[in-house]
């Protein structure tokens, strides 16, 4: 291709995903309009993200989610979208949402055989600052053709098929795994569809940064302040840790998988079982880093194996490049003793 020329041959989201189907013979295509429904509700959101100071969608809708958290206008449109694009989708039985308290049952005309669940606005405490912000979901396979309940969508993170997430930062860009490779895919705004820019990402070995709210040190477990304490100190042979932390799960993770080292976000003295949500926000994060070679654990056993007990659980995160997390979790094995 001659230099300036236009690209005519491009791999879309929808096409890469396609190609991988293929392999399957049992496909039936229907993971395919599942991920067409959420990059609909994903362009949208970029969208409303794009213009919400112009839209007037900054500041607080008055209200606040099952978790706590006060929502803001852009989190109350964000969840709409994605609610109303997976229930037409006709390939969802169930929805999960930071935003609703209870399991999102579709009606039986429009439904489909899998499970979502997602934040529809991860870091929305940021949006008035307009620091990036995002959205995370994992999908599961429904294992019974009844009427979904809690206790049937209460599946470990092992069985998810796909999980993803976007960022709405400088670009929009979605990055997925549909159980084989992680690939990222920026958003063309001039032809409205997302395009394989990054093939098959590895996060490496050992970083150089760690990402914790050092805010919180004073209630923190003795392991985590030592942890720290020593990425802060330069050892014989190896540099000090540089410190990154913007507060939006997917902004401090899209940088922790692409430039390497370890998130925390740990349990502490007023949070003892962690802040973060096992279903929507860590299951779908592990499953990206575990396929794209790095390691997430809670301090005691795999993100992925924690077996759900409620659909807004919440779990401590530590994730990141595989020798990092295994430096943490000596430090939590020394603690032990």
């Amino acid at each position: 291709m001659s230099g300036g020329a236009l690209q005519t041959d491009f791999m879309t989201l929808t096409r890469f995903v396609l190609e991988e189907q293929r392999r399957f013979p049992s496909a039936t295509g229907e993971l395919t309009q599942l991920l067409n429904a959420l990059l609909t509700a994903i362009k949208a959101v970029s969208s409303a993200v794009r213009k919400a100071g112009i839209a007037k969608l900054y500041g607080i809708a008055g209200s606040t989610n099952t978790t706590g958290d006060e929502q803001k206008k852009l989190d109350v449109l964000a969840n709409d979208l994605f609610i109303n694009s997976l229930r037409s989708s006709f390939t969802t039985c169930a929805l999960i949402s930071e935003e609703n308290e209870t399991l999102i049952e579709v009606e039986v005309e429009q439904r489909g055989k899998y499970v979502v669940a997602f934040d529809p606005l991860d870091g929305s405490s940021n949006i008035d600052c307009l620091v990036s912000i995002g959205s995370i979901f994992g999908i599961w396979k429904m294992e019974t053709n009844a009427a979904p309940t809690d206790k049937d969508v209460l599946q470990s993170g092992r069985k998810m098929i796909a999980a993803g997430y976007a960022l709405y930062g400088s670009a929009c860009m979605v990055v997925l795994s549909a159980g084989n490779s992680v690939n990222g895919f920026m958003l063309d705004p001039a032809i409205g569809e997302f395009i394989l820019t990054e093939r098959n990402i590895r996060i490496k070995p050992r970083g150089k940064i760690y990402s914790i709210n050092e805010g919180y040190t004073e209630l923190w477990d003795e392991e985590i302040k030592e942890y720290v304490n020593a990425k802060k100190t330069s050892t014989e042979g190896r540099a000090a840790y540089g410190s990154r932390y913007i507060g939006s799960m997917v902004a401090d993770m899209h940088r922790t998988l692409v430039y390497g080292g370890i998130f925390l976000y740990p349990a502490h003295k007023k949070s003892p079982k962690g802040k973060l949500r096992l279903f929507y926000e860590a299951n779908p994060m592990a499953y990206i880093v575990e396929k794209a070679g790095g390691m997430a654990t809670t301090g005691k056993e795999a993100i992925l194996d924690v077996q759900p007990t409620n659909i807004h659980q919440r779990v401590p995160v530590i994730m990141g490049s595989t020798e990092d997390v295994k430096d943490f979790l000596a430090v939590v094995e020394k603690h032990k003793k």
